[in-house]
């Protein structure tokens, strides 16, 4: 298995040590306290079994989870805590808000459902509303609200449940480019010494909110390690992608570094990888020029994708950014060459 270590030293706040046959899913994690990871994935990878099974709504087939060194399931000594004992919360895509209530009242149930009796649990609902800028929204229904508002009142709802954990499913995704800034920011301060994990398709957010990295696919930790080092110098083809880099695996050569089928990726000498060892590297576009099939390295042309004021260029080996108008010059399937600047080829030790 594959292991999300926690940082700063001591014991991890979450421990998730997990296996779901039915997903064909591995999951090991382990959270330190005060700590947001970001989980990157594509769809399918394992994301929300991860959370289903943190949350207690997946019993997963072998394994455990652990909260602040309170075990929350255990297959093996068939412990399973309920999921409103968890001192867990949850935000969702959609903020599915109770309509008949106001917004106060909404945030109001959460911090109720915690324990908080009498007029205790309304100022405490004030306070969570005005920690996310919703403030003057208290008295408003919860249909009369817009979409990056209800999502605060989301949140604020599940910070008055006084979760020891939040777990976060997109939840940007469904609001328009508009309203995702200022909620971004509002969940910035708010995860700020917050245990959270966040699941998310967005490297802006991982950037923006989250202290550590986790990608998966297939239903294994891939890859691991602080946003920057993540984000910056991917190992995965799916982080690369992400970030808008090619990903290339091969032996690193004095040229730089060979791949499976022969062909040779110039690096710079200097790269921190021995010659002959087994090596990755991250590829930008934007240092790859498509020249003739005689030139460069050879490839083939897999797909055309317009990116604003570029053509995207993928190929058989990584991508090259043209002027839009080589879209009238060039096929899926054309042989092409690729010059690639040895700069733009961040070689890296497996």
């Amino acid at each position: 298995m594959s292991t999300v270590t926690a940082d700063g030293g001591g014991a991890p706040v979450l421990e998730v040590h997990a296996e779901v046959d039915a997903r064909r899913t591995v999951l090991d994690l382990e959270l330190a306290e005060g700590q947001t990871v970001a989980v990157l994935g594509p769809n399918g990878a394992g994301k929300s079994t991860l959370l289903a099974v943190i949350a207690g709504l997946l019993v997963p087939d072998r394994g455990r989870v652990r909260l602040g060194g309170v075990v929350l399931t255990d297959v093996e000594r068939r412990i399973r805590m309920p999921p409103h004992r968890r001192r867990i919360a949850l935000l969702a895509q959609q903020p599915a808000l109770f309509p008949h209530l106001s917004v106060l009242g909404n945030v109001m149930f959460a911090a109720r459902s915690a324990g908080v009796r009498g007029p205790a649990a309304r100022t405490d609902a004030r306070r969570r509303l005005e920690e996310v800028g919703a403030g003057a929204l208290a008295d408003a229904r919860a249909t009369e609200v817009s979409g990056g508002e209800a999502q605060r009142i989301a949140l604020a709802r599940a910070l008055a449940a006084d979760p020891r954990l939040l777990l976060l499913d997109e939840p940007l995704s469904a609001l328009d480019a508009g309203a995702a800034p200022p909620v971004r920011r509002v969940l910035r301060t708010v995860l700020a010494g917050r245990s959270a994990v966040l699941v998310t398709h967005d490297p802006l957010d991982a950037w923006a909110l989250a202290d550590r990295v986790v990608v998966l696919e297939s239903g294994r930790v891939v890859e691991t390690g602080s946003t920057d080092a993540v984000l910056r110098h991917p190992r995965s083809a799916f982080a690369a992608e992400l970030v808008g880099l090619s990903i290339v695996r091969g032996i690193r050569t004095a040229p730089g570094i060979r791949v499976p089928d022969g062909r040779e990726v110039p690096a710079a000498p200097a790269a921190p990888a021995a010659i002959g060892a087994a090596a990755v590297a991250p590829v930008r576009p934007s240092g790859v020029r498509v020249a003739g099939p005689a030139e460069g390295v050879p490839a083939i042309i897999t797909a055309l994708e317009p990116r604003g004021d570029v053509l995207r260029i993928r190929t058989d080996l990584v991508a090259a950014d043209a002027p839009p108008w080589a879209a009238g010059e060039l096929r899926e399937g054309d042989r092409i060459g690729l010059e690639i600047d040895p700069g733009a080829v961040d070689v890296r030790e497996l």
